[in-house]
């Protein structure tokens, strides 16, 4: 009888495990280390929930695209990724047009313009949320290494679409290998 009920405990006890019970119940757990090695790895917040490159993208770029180039005299800056796991493709995108990133300074994400730091984010059927000179938010570079192409940082920002409905993007980070 005692072995019985120590079989059936530990039946329970098997039933009972889920291979979900590692994952981490608060969302910031669930976003990629803030690492420096060019892993390749990002992921924010969206409006609290987890956001993270899913799913494949046939008809255009990568799911992930980084590039940092100095082009017609000009520092471009763009980080980009996608998720099409729910109904509508989703993206981010942070980008500078016209200025040189330092390892260790943050940037301001503005309205999209020459000499700027912005961003944006998309649904495929909803209006491109933006930053703007009132919905704002920052990129911070913690590492920029033109030797080996990794540029990595943290990034927060507010975006507004054209009816003024805001979302907010927090926690983001990222570490990737850059294409010169």
């Amino acid at each position: 009888m005692k072995q019985l009920i120590l079989t059936l405990l530990a039946s329970f006890t098997i039933i009972c495990c889920s291979k979900d019970d590692d994952t981490p119940s608060n969302p910031v757990d669930q976003l990629p280390p803030a690492t420096q090695v060019g892993a390749n790895k990002v992921g924010c917040l969206v409006n609290g929930e987890v956001f993270l490159p899913k799913g494949s993208n046939p008809l255009g770029p990568p799911l992930i695209t980084c590039f940092y180039q100095y082009v017609n005299n000009t520092w471009n800056f763009s980080l980009g990724y996608s998720n099409n796991q729910q109904t509508n493709l989703r993206a981010i995108n942070i980008a500078s047009k016209g200025v040189e990133l330092q390892q260790g300074q943050t940037y301001p994400l503005v309205l999209q313009s020459n000499n700027s730091c912005y961003a944006s984010y998309g649904i495929s059927t909803i209006p491109q949320y933006s930053t703007n000179n009132n919905n704002v938010g920052q990129l911070k570079i913690t590492k920029l290494d033109h030797v080996n192409n990794i540029i990595s940082g943290t990034f927060w920002f507010d975006a507004v679409n054209g009816n003024g409905v805001k979302v907010e993007i927090r926690e983001g980070r990222f570490d990737m290998q850059y294409s010169p």
